[in-house]
């Protein structure tokens, strides 16, 4: 049978796999002969994924044993490497076009092999762990689809028109990209009946809730990379979006004493974005120079609006909040590595200058429905951040089984805020980690990683803010400071051989200004830094083949994630957890590719637990689920293409909040009331067909 369990590990640099064999008598492909390999570095080639007729490079990196695809972090500018996938043993160096996006454009048919080593065996700046190294190959011209369509039977419009089609080729020189994608939401929170309670525990007003979401996020795409004869590599892509999204949370509302009122709120957005970027790769001086550019821009307009209508036919009452928004990004960066003294060495510089100008508008509607513009200071103005960062690693393997690697640098940063309350200032911040990969016998592998690192800021917290739909404000705050960490982290990679293979992480953060929310003067809050926090945690995830026990051709996936938080409240001073924090994380899927056949069907569920959520006015639970279950059905040869119908929250997850509102401060005042919400979610049916041309 081939399956990702079949991998084998060897010592040396990979040699190419023997084209699979013809099927055996159970219908499924046998396992490819052992491919060579590094001591500690796992290889898979598609045929080990025959089995799950697998479209693009996404699709086969799902399917790996005990492999769990991590995405971008979000950091500061380019920075380290975060995702931890690299394409050719280079890192995808865009912020728009995340490596997920990436994956899926990458056909199966151009996927040579891929490989699961130790990040810091790399030696790229930031890896550690287990990184997936997807080598690619040569290829023709050709083109990928996936086309998504969902409905639900209540609260949402049914979804036509998602998904994306990509075009590309490849040859020894000139790789090219070309995609159009629409992602689409025609989703919805729910709908149900919402109470509400006086101090004394009282119901005063019933609420039946309808919510709804309807956006659409059109997008095209490109890429294009050249590789010289003498080995310089160029690339450069580009990407423009648009944005049409429209909330709804409309309520009618029935009090136990007074005027029975309809509640409509509506927020709408419209805005578009772009991304340009490029690199260029060359020998310089006996090493190796990489020089990369990027700036990004994104426009965001729109009102959000909530209106009371009352049964007596008073006049309408309500507010209206209307914002333009302008972000940008723009990074010069520069990466020069070389061997010397028996490892390698990268000396890294980057210079990111981001910037936000938001014009934002309070409006009250008077007697005659008309909106008229009341103070609201503090939001609007800009904030922009000049950032030069220099960091210098180095990578060495200690022994045959033995790796580390050793970075350290620094940043300076200049943060200015304009408006009434401009303020200027400028901070100078250490950064760097130690990372030890240790192969302790043939199957198992360890790793540890030790660093300081500084974390990314929301500009938007600078400015004031209000929420129309929870009746919520927050003062705005230029005294901000973004976070700094130290964290390690050891994760233990255990092959189980035939029954599949094992991750568990043990991890831990202790965190310098933390962002929370603060008390400022007037009884205000805003989201502030505090001095610090922590969270340690475990994490486990596993591939179980089930084959050896009769179920052939079927694999559990199993993910458990366990995690304690702490800080100070600001308000009260006593130890808590973090705000709205999931702390306790279980999912699990079954799939079975029935042998001899092209169907194949699976099962699971997801359960989350989250912590209690803290405002200074109130505090409460706003979460879904816990639990939602799944259930799919595929078939592999739709006419060349491939469909999967899956059914998601066939056990009835709920969307459910418990709210606590004060009447200011909720150390010292009264409670105002208590607001409950369970509502109905649905079951949601989400279709997807994916072929080629």
């Amino acid at each position: 049978m081939a399956s990702p369990a079949a991998a084998q590990e060897a010592e040396d640099l990979p040699v190419a796999a023997e084209p699979a064999d013809p099927q055996d008598a159970d219908g499924l492909a046998p396992a490819p002969d052992a491919a060579e390999t590094r001591s500690g570095t796992r290889i898979f080639t598609p045929a080990d994924f025959e089995r799950f007729a697998p479209r693009n490079a996404l699709d086969m990196l799902e399917e790996v044993p005990g492999f769990t695809l991590r995405g971008e972090d979000g950091e500061r500018g380019l920075g380290q490497a975060s995702a931890n996938v690299v394409i050719d043993g280079r890192r995808i160096a865009s912020k728009s076009d995340g490596v997920f996006t990436q994956l899926q454009r990458i056909s199966t048919d151009r996927v040579e092999r891929i490989e699961i080593v130790e990040g810091a065996t790399l030696g790229i700046p930031g890896l550690s762990g287990q990184v997936a190294n997807v080598i690619t190959r040569p290829s023709a011209i050709s083109g990928r689809f996936t086309y998504r369509a969902s409905f639900r039977p209540r609260y949402a419009e049914p979804s036509f028109i998602g998904g994306e089609a990509s075009i590309s080729g490849a040859d020894d020189n000139l790789e090219w990209t070309l995609a159009l994608a629409n992602g689409v939401g025609r989703g919805a929170a729910g709908g149900g009946e919402s109470f509400i309670f006086d101090p004394d525990g009282n119901i005063v007003e019933t609420r039946d809730i309808r919510m709804q979401f309807v956006g659409d996020f059109p997008r095209i795409s490109g890429n294009v990379q050249y590789t010289t004869d003498g080995g310089a590599v160029m690339n450069a892509r580009a990407s423009y979006n648009r944005v049409y999204q429209n909330n709804r949370d409309d309520q009618q509302r029935v009090l136990t004493d007074g005027v029975d009122r309809f509640r409509m709120f509506e927020s709408r957005r419209r805005g578009y974005g772009y991304e340009l970027g490029g690199d260029v790769e060359f020998d310089l001086a006996g090493g190796r120079l990489k020089l990369i550019g990027l700036e990004r821009f994104n426009r965001n307009t729109g009102p959000s609006d909530s209106i009371l209508s009352y049964a007596d036919g008073r006049p309408d009452t309500g507010s209206r909040f209307d914002s333009q928004t302008e972000s940008g990004e723009r990074i010069g960066r520069g990466e020069y590595n070389w061997a010397m003294l028996g490892g390698d060495w990268q000396l890294a510089g980057e210079a990111a200058f981001n910037r936000l100008n938001r014009e934002a508008q309070l409006f009250d509607l008077d007697s005659s429905g008309e909106f008229v513009q009341i103070p609201f200071p503090g939001g609007s103005g800009g904030v922009t951040e000049d950032r030069y960062e220099t960091v210098l690693t180095h990578s060495r393997r200690l022994s045959d089984n033995l790796t580390m690697q050793v970075g350290a640098g620094g940043e300076y940063s200049t943060l200015s805020q304009t408006g009434p309350d401009g303020l200027t200032r400028s901070f100078w911040r250490p950064k760097g980690s130690v990372n030890v990969a240790w192969q302790v016998e043939q199957g198992l592998d360890v790793s540890l990683e030790v660093a300081r690192r500084v974390g990314q800021l929301s500009f938007g917290d600078f400015l004031a803010n209000v929420s129309l739909n929870q009746d919520q404000s927050s003062a705005g705050n230029n005294e901000l400071v973004p976070p700094q960490s130290w964290e390690a982290e050891i994760e233990a990679t255990k092959s189980l051989g035939d029954w599949g293979s094992t991750e568990l992480q043990v991890y831990a953060r202790l965190i310098e200004d933390f962002i929370e929310f603060i008390p400022v003067e007037g009884g205000l809050e805003t989201r502030g830094n505090i001095d610090n926090a922590s969270v340690w945690g475990v994490r486990s995830n596993s591939t179980f083949q089930l084959a050896p026990i009769g179920f052939t051709g079927a694999q559990l996936d199993l993910t458990l994630d366990v995690d304690f938080t702490d800080l100070t409240d600001p308000l009260t001073g006593e130890s808590r957890k973090w705000s709205g924090n999931q702390d306790i994380e279980i999912d699990a899927s079954l799939r079975h590719d029935i042998p001899g056949s092209d169907w194949a069907w699976g099962a699971g569920f997801e359960y989350n637990r989250t912590q209690p959520y803290y405002r200074l006015g109130e505090f409460g639970f706003n979460y879904e689920g816990p639990t939602y279950t799944f259930a799919f059905i595929e078939h592999k040869d739709v006419f060349g293409m491939t469909a999967n119908l899956t059914v998601f929250n066939l056990t009835d997850g709920r969307a459910v909040q418990d709210r606590f509102v004060y009447e200011g401060y909720r150390d010292r005042t009264p409670l105002a009331f208590r607001e409950t919400q369970d509502l109905s979610v649905q079951p949601i049916f989400n279709f997807r067909l994916s072929g080629d041309f």
